[in-house]
């Protein structure tokens, strides 16, 4: 009895010494997934910041100035002028919706003849 026990101890031993060494590799795996991860995350944040950076300076006014100078006949844009802006009071707003939604002729319609049940 006492070697049943024995064996059986040690095939618990075996069975968790076994479950701690595969629960360490995936551990393992799980890290080097995240740092994989972590990786590609800045990079990308790194090439954000680039083509944030690369945007800015391709959006510069003296740039877009000369280009539309350069393209004039093309594309004939012209720099923006104070009298091209309009004040708020000339803004066209939809009328209201009217208010009044009285009922003229209504028609009775409990003595029209066919009684529900």
């Amino acid at each position: 009895m006492k070697s049943l026990l024995y064996v059986m101890t040690f095939m618990a031993v075996i069975g968790a010494a076994f479950w701690a060494y595969h629960e360490n590799y995936k551990t393992q795996d799980a890290l080097s997934e995240v740092e994989t991860l972590q990786r590609q995350i800045g990079a990308a944040r790194e090439r954000l910041a680039f083509l944030r950076a690369e945007w800015a300076y391709l959006n510069r006014p003296d740039r877009l100035r000369d280009l539309a100078d350069i393209n004039f006949d093309r594309l004939g844009l012209l720099p923006l002028r104070p009298d091209q802006f309009g004040r708020v009071d000339q803004i066209a707003y939809p009328a209201p919706p009217m208010q009044d939604l009285t009922i003229t002729n209504p028609v009775d319609i409990s003595s029209a003849g066919a009684e529900f049940p």
